[in-house]
């Protein structure tokens, strides 16, 4: 009885040390991977430079307001708007300059006290190497100020696991449509 005992222990054991070097993955929620595993290698940090056209006015605008609150319009922020984008990229800062990307995603104002926007864009991109890759953007944009800097959270393709951050100038802006061409120097860490 005590030899099945000991037995039956170390078979439990065994089996139980095994699952830890061995997981199943029907059973495992998590596990660590090495790097290669994914093909990464070693971290590189790009800077992209590129111009952003904000289109609201004419016939074929780039930005739409989709939604608005009952006080967005007696707001001098223009607080409670959200526009839906799908804005190009270009490599100057004319519309005609070649078309790198684009910026896809919603802006909404999200500030009582300053023109302040929320940002949650995908820049995606297909010009050269980047074709198919995309940079995800999610922070604060207040637009009156010289240089704004808003956080990249993540990418795909080249850009997989990517983190940086994007710094956005705006070179014109006309009052009366409200369009607007913005300068961005990106500068993003990925593998």
């Amino acid at each position: 009885m005590a030899k099945s005992l000991s037995k039956m222990t170390a078979i439990i054991f065994i089996t139980f040390f095994l699952s830890l070097l061995f997981p199943g993955n029907s059973q495992t929620f998590s596990r660590n991977l090495p790097r290669k595993s994914l093909g990464l290698k070693r971290e590189k940090l790009s800077h992209l430079h590129f111009y952003f056209h904000d289109i609201v006015s004419g016939r074929n605008p780039t930005a739409v307001r989709v939604a608005s609150a009952n006080m967005t319009n007696t707001s001098a922020t223009g607080f409670g708007f959200v526009a839906m984008i799908d804005d190009p990229l270009t490599a100057g800062p004319n519309l005609s300059s070649k078309l790198v990307g684009r910026a896809q995603g919603i802006y909404a104002s999200a500030a009582l006290e300053e023109v302040g926007l929320l940002m949650v864009l995908n820049y995606a991109f297909f010009e050269g190497k980047y074709n198919g890759s995309t940079l995800s953007i999610l922070g604060r944009n207040t637009v009156l100020s010289p240089v704004r800097e808003m956080p990249i959270v993540g990418g795909s393709g080249l850009f997989r696991f990517a983190r940086g951050y994007a710094q956005a100038k705006t070179v014109w802006f006309d009052v009366r449509s409200g369009d607007a061409v913005v300068e961005y120097n990106v500068y993003v860490l990925h593998y």
